[in-house]
């Protein structure tokens, strides 16, 4: 059974949320620490600051490719922003966390170029920030064909 999709579409902003019960430190560690981000994304080298580059390798993708990304800002443990360009595209980025008693929310948002591409690209992060439940949990990782294309619809049609 396909997960139900959660994100929407605003102009051309696909917009995603998480919330976990845990101290945003520790969600920032997940989003932000190579050997963490490795376990849901990609795992990344280099010297990570604001105005720097690093490389990403995306584990989870076919051939696991290298990106080169730039992180345009970074304020520890609240926002980061992030941009890359690939052979899809050019891609921006911005996690923001905020935490509310003992629960942090993750709000992910990704500039689109043209919303037609929510119908591939939305898909992807749920099937992404699922990977980052699954591995904070310690549940099973979820499969990217129980998201994609039974969730393109959604986001083509106005989600």
């Amino acid at each position: 059974m396909s997960p139900k999709p959660t994100g929407h579409v605003l102009g051309n902003d696909l917009i995603l949320t998480r919330t976990f019960r845990a101290p945003i430190d520790d969600v920032w560690m997940s989003v932000t620490k190579s050997d963490r981000t490795a376990l849901w994304f990609g795992r990344w080298e280099g010297d990570a600051g604001p105005g720097k580059i690093v490389r990403l390798q995306l584990t989870h993708e076919k051939d696991q490719p290298w990106s080169n990304v730039m992180i345009e800002e970074c304020e520890a443990p609240r926002r980061l922003v992030i941009t890359m360009k690939d052979e899809y595209g050019d891609w921006r980025i911005e996690l923001t966390l905020t935490q509310t008693d003992d629960t942090t929310e993750l709000r992910f948002v990704q500039r689109l170029s043209d919303r037609q591409l929510a119908g591939d690209v939305g898909p992807g992060w749920e099937y992404y920030l699922d990977m980052l439940v699954a591995t904070r949990e310690g549940k099973t990782l979820p499969s990217f064909a129980d998201y994609y294309p039974s969730q393109k619809a959604y986001y083509l049609d106005g989600a």
